[in-house]
């Protein structure tokens, strides 16, 4: 009999008081508001690795929600992902009081200078012993750009070829630039880098140039592991040849499986394997000892959330201000510069009436959510897990850190006993955890045309 598939979980979160599940934060539980403290974050740390996540995947937006009402009024009274601190500060910190959980951090490529980056990248990837991936994104909030000094947001699919060219020079830096061995630390003959294993990295690309040597040492990984969340023709595109994680929006099993399909076709026809990237949807989980407590935990939780929080920061994503339309006013999405993907799954499920849409946020969010007991919440998973075609799931917070400590204490027994989940961490860095395949990119990802 075929062995069952592992299911991978990652704890979803921002560094900021709302994030997914707007209105939250007011729950009497929740300990967001200490985001800005260490403790916050390596409590949490502690916490994921002894429920064996894979590791905490940190989204991050460049800008703010000012999209709804044409202001962030609300935004500001819902902490809808406002105010927003740097996810790449938090990571030495809960580093330092764990050994194998990974780090899936957000940076966007317009904010960022490949050169300088390639660098931030190697530090932490050397200080956590290659636990460090990075999520791709281009940006979607014309806030940010302005933030920036430009105009606004570039057009969506020069954002991706902006990407490319990023990650393209940032390949040559961490692939390229120092060859194995090249260091050697030998105080008695007072040689610490061979010279003739160090090279300077020439780009001349459509956004970047450089000519230069990369400022740090190689690293466990040299390249992080490259997560990406776009799902439109253009972000597949460039999910099929850079990413190793994608994280997907699915209302159903069903369109997760379709979902799941296209990417793994995609880089199936970049000249990779359809098993090179690992699929995340993106769930909520309400977890009980009974069913009746998971239903009274959802019922409380539901008396916290605000509809019309999830509705301001879904407006962001589409680029539509739903506050212009009364209740039953058709809604004209048209074509969207924001995430066009968000906009397209609006149109298909019917959310077409701003009635609709707050139907979709009654826990401030659309996230599909899964409340039961722990072998019903197992069930669930795993249907997700083999009829989607998925390997695992974003779990985001409702309240925190309790989200995470009832799916550790609750559901991983549950799944371990079923075979589904790991029992003990393998070692190794967050690549090999994730693959059993070693510590590098393959030689058939297009980073490896680089290597020396």
């Amino acid at each position: 009999m075929a062995r069952k598939k592992h299911i991978h979980v990652n704890a979803f979160n921002m560094n900021c008081v709302g994030h997914i599940h707007h209105g939250l934060w007011t729950h009497p539980r929740d300990q967001s508001t200490q985001h800005g403290t260490l403790q916050y974050w390596t409590h949490i740390a502690q916490v994921l690795e002894r429920g064996l996540f894979d590791g905490i995947f940190i989204a991050d937006v460049i800008g703010y929600y000012d999209v709804y009402q044409g202001g962030v009024d609300l935004t500001l009274r819902e902490a809808i992902q406002l105010p927003v601190n740097n996810p790449w500060l938090l990571v030495s910190a809960m580093a330092a009081v764990t050994q194998h959980i990974g780090f899936g951090v957000t940076a966007t490529v317009g904010a960022h200078n490949p050169y300088v980056f390639a660098r931030d990248v190697t530090t932490l990837d050397q200080l956590t012993q290659g636990r460090i991936g990075w999520n791709i994104v281009t940006g979607y909030v014309d806030s940010g750009a302005r933030g920036l000094g430009q105009e606004g947001l570039a057009a969506h699919d020069s954002r991706y070829d902006r990407a490319d060219d990023f990650l393209e020079l940032s390949y040559k830096l961490w692939e390229g630039s120092w060859e194995d061995g090249a260091v050697i630390a030998d105080k008695a003959r007072r040689i610490h880098a061979l010279p003739g294993k160090v090279h300077p990295v020439v780009h001349e690309g459509p956004f970047y140039r450089a000519n230069a040597i990369h400022m740090s040492a190689p690293s466990p990984q040299r390249t992080p592991v490259l997560f990406q969340a776009g799902t439109s023709a253009r972000g597949l595109r460039f999910a099929g040849q850079h990413a190793e994680g994608v994280f997907i929006g699915a209302r159903t099993p069903e369109a997760a499986r379709e979902a799941s399909r296209q990417l793994r076709q995609a880089a199936v026809d970049a000249g990779r394997q359809p098993d090179d990237i690992k699929i995340y949807v993106g769930v909520a989980v309400v977890p009980g000892r009974t069913a009746a407590e998971a239903q009274e935990k959802y019922a409380e939780y539901q008396a916290h959330a605000s509809a019309e929080g999830g509705l301001a920061h879904f407006a962001a994503s589409t680029g539509v201000d739903f506050a212009r339309y009364g209740l039953e006013e058709p809604i004209a999405f048209g074509q969207s510069n924001a995430i066009q993907s968000a906009a397209a799954a609006a149109q298909q499920q019917g959310w077409t009436t701003r009635r609709k849409l707050l139907e979709q946020f009654t826990l401030g969010s659309r996230y599909t959510t899964i409340v039961g007991d722990a072998a019903q919440v197992a069930d669930e998973l795993e249907r997700w897990v083999d009829v989607g075609e998925i390997d695992g799931f974003n779990l985001t917070r409702l309240v925190v850190p309790e989200t995470w400590e009832d799916f550790a204490t609750l559901v991983v027994p549950e799944l371990q006993n079923r075979g589904r989940y790991r029992t003990s961490y393998a070692g190794g860095t967050l690549r090999q955890q994730l693959f059993g395949a070693g510590d590098r990119l393959p030689q058939r990802h297009p980073a490896a045309r680089w290597r020396r």
